[in-house]
């Protein structure tokens, strides 16, 4: 029998989503000896740092006699990193293979040249999205309501109890390091005020379409519409907020549009709000913003890990909230928290588009409950 092809295991993802403790729960359980060890204090410029650790699995496997698996974490925090790996890979590939590797990084990582470029051929990638609602309510006994206002990164899941506290955290040490590590330390941006600005209001107006020039009005540091959709950008590269395209086969409609809003996790809104979980609950109007926001979120991690993509439609006054779609086919879901007889906006796009799956939250349709008890589970084809 032929000997499996052997791949590097690349896992990306946002931050704080549990990249980390999964792989060391794999390598506790696999019994098989290894060696893990993440970057963070390896420094930029130390590429030796790779092959330093690659020696260390090696020399492991000779003392064991067994395969050993290298892990190594934040390994886009190494410059060349691609390059090294790709060498060092190569290198194994003339004596038994000895060492299987997995790299771990943020969400920037599969984003990065050197992925499909110095590593072509050689790796497998997982996307880690953040967590559902089902796998919150099952590990910290959260409510859809609690799901809806704190979102979902565990490793805050403790402090809600005391809003101010996890709101501190949520800015302090989820935002402010992605954006200063996976953001700043990694590209080129030349207004950085700029940068979180545009974060701050983009998770106000999560759910909302917005033309970058009223954003543009809105700031102080200015810079112009390109600079904030290069900004967007890179946030949605780190897995904190996306801008959505409108849905239209004409690719220049769909980038002259103003994008919707969309953060991947509702705590970001939250947190950045200032407003309560109990002032979020009072006015129904707003709940309906966060409810809308959550499902957003919840559709925007489903194609993190599928061929297909996520957009809004609108023309003139009529709307549709989502529509996923694939090559071939699209699926339009409305969301509704306030009793409408009809949507005029899902009766437009049906009739001109056609979608193969058409989906009603709220009312007449399945609870925001229902629907962030289950996850979509849509029929377009890739």
């Amino acid at each position: 029998m032929q000997e499996p092809v052997r791949l590097i295991q690349v896992l990306a993802g946002p931050r704080q989503v549990g990249k980390t403790t999964v792989v060391r729960q794999v390598l506790e359980d696999s019994g098989m000896p290894y060696h893990f060890i993440s970057a963070d204090h390896a420094g930029a410029a130390n590429t030796e740092w790779i092959e330093i650790q690659w020696a260390k699995a090696r020399a492991l496997s000779l003392e064991s006699g067994q395969k050993v698996i290298l892990a190594l974490d934040e390994i886009q925090k190494i410059d060349n990193w691609s390059s090294v790996v790709k060498y060092c890979w190569d290198e194994d590939r003339g004596r038994q293979a000895s060492v299987q590797v997995i790299l771990l990084g943020s969400s920037r990582l599969m984003l990065q040249d050197g992925l499909n470029e110095s590593l072509a051929g050689r790796f497998e990638l997982t996307i880690m999205p953040h967590w559902t609602y089902p796998e919150m309510r099952d590990s910290f006994g959260w409510t859809p309501e609690q799901f809806v206002y704190f979102g979902a990164y565990p490793g805050a899941a403790f402090m809600i109890e005391d809003e101010n506290r996890w709101a501190a955290y949520i800015r302090e040490s989820l935002v402010e390091t992605s954006i200063s590590k996976d953001i700043l330390m990694l590209t080129r941006v030349d207004k950085p005020a700029l940068l979180r600005r545009l974060f701050e209001l983009g998770c106000s107006y999560s759910g909302q379409i917005v033309a970058l020039t009223k954003i543009l009005g809105s700031l102080q540091d200015k810079g112009n519409t390109t600079t904030l959709s290069h900004y967007l950008l890179l946030l949605q590269q780190a897995g904190l907020l996306a801008g959505l395209e409108k849905f239209s086969p004409d690719a220049a409609r769909r980038r002259a549009a103003p994008p919707k809003f969309q953060v991947y996790n509702n705590a970001l809104m939250s947190a950045m709000s200032g407003i309560s979980f109990r002032q979020a609950q009072q006015e129904h109007a707003l709940w309906g913003r966060w409810v809308e926001s959550a499902l957003g979120a919840q559709l925007l991690n489903q194609v993190l890990t599928a061929p297909l993509k996520l957009h809004y439609w609108r023309e003139g006054d009529l709307e549709v909230d989502f529509v996923l779609s694939s090559r071939t086919e699209s699926a339009a879901i409305e969301i509704k928290t306030q009793p409408v007889h009809r949507s005029k906006g899902l009766e437009a796009f049906v009739g001109k588009y056609h979608p193969s799956q058409i989906v009603l939250i709220g009312h007449e349709g399945k609870s925001w409950q229902e629907a962030i008890e289950k996850p979509l589970a849509l029929s377009v084809r890739p």
